[in-house]
């Protein structure tokens, strides 16, 4: 299959037209209206400092229905237990800056260059991409960031720089969507970590016919997420 250059017309190809390792498309721009319409086609930004804008769309996709969450054993024990305090849209920008900062100083890559976490924090203020914050006596020690788009939830990155952190965090949110009627969290490509949480693989023409009747329909949301999602100690100053 080739690859299509995008143009400044706010559309994508077909995602069916993808390559076999998932690349649709490259160029365009990150501002919120193209990512909104690449997020309602199962279309997402993802390269590496100094490329171009690559647009994915993947098969098989890896996704989780939040009424399939599993919670280990070995964590659940210690969530009964543990003194993380954890937020809802507390600090989406130290949340997605700290994505990219502790892969970096790990001696990771990371696909958050500036300009991609530029256009998250625009979706945010629009209200329509979210974070999960742990915090451990007043510091920032995991997270997570994602957008909501009707019932349909997609995960992008996660970080902890303590134990279990991104995992509480991860928890508590897919608790959180499950009560507010979301049917799906897009995790778009596989990891153990979250196979472990009960994520699994679905295909391409199994994943587009949902996420486009999900996106349609109204969660339970409220208005604001800005919320506590679980009281421990040392919460944000």
């Amino acid at each position: 299959m080739p690859v299509f250059r995008l143009g400044e017309e706010l559309s994508f190809p077909a995602p069916e037209l993808a390559r076999e390792d998932g690349l649709l498309a490259v160029g365009g721009d990150l501002s919120p209206q193209r990512l909104l319409v690449a997020y309602a086609l199962g279309i997402f930004p993802w390269y590496n400092p100094g490329d171009p804008i690559l647009w994915w769309s993947p098969d098989p996709r890896f996704v989780l229905f939040p009424h399939e969450l599993h919670v280990p054993r070995r964590l659940r024990r210690f969530m009964r237990r543990s003194p993380f305090h954890i937020t809802l849209d507390h600090a989406f920008g130290e949340v997605i800056e700290m994505c990219s900062r502790v892969r970096v100083e790990r001696g990771e890559g990371t696909w958050l260059v500036p300009e991609m976490i530029e256009a998250y924090k625009t979706l945010h203020g629009l209200g329509l991409a979210h974070s999960v914050e742990t915090w451990l006596e007043g510091r920032l020690v995991g997270g997570l960031y994602g957008v909501a788009l009707g019932r349909v939830f997609y995960g992008e990155s996660m970080f902890m720089v303590e134990p279990e952190a991104s995992k509480c965090a991860f928890v508590e949110l897919v608790k959180r969507l499950e009560e507010w009627e979301f049917g799906l969290i897009d995790c778009q490509l596989h990891t153990h970590h979250l196979e472990r949480f009960g994520a699994r693989h679905i295909s391409r023409a199994s994943f587009l016919p949902m996420l486009s009747r999900l996106i349609r329909e109204p969660s339970a949301a409220p208005r604001s997420w800005k919320m506590v999602l679980r009281r421990g100690s040392g919460p944000p100053n």
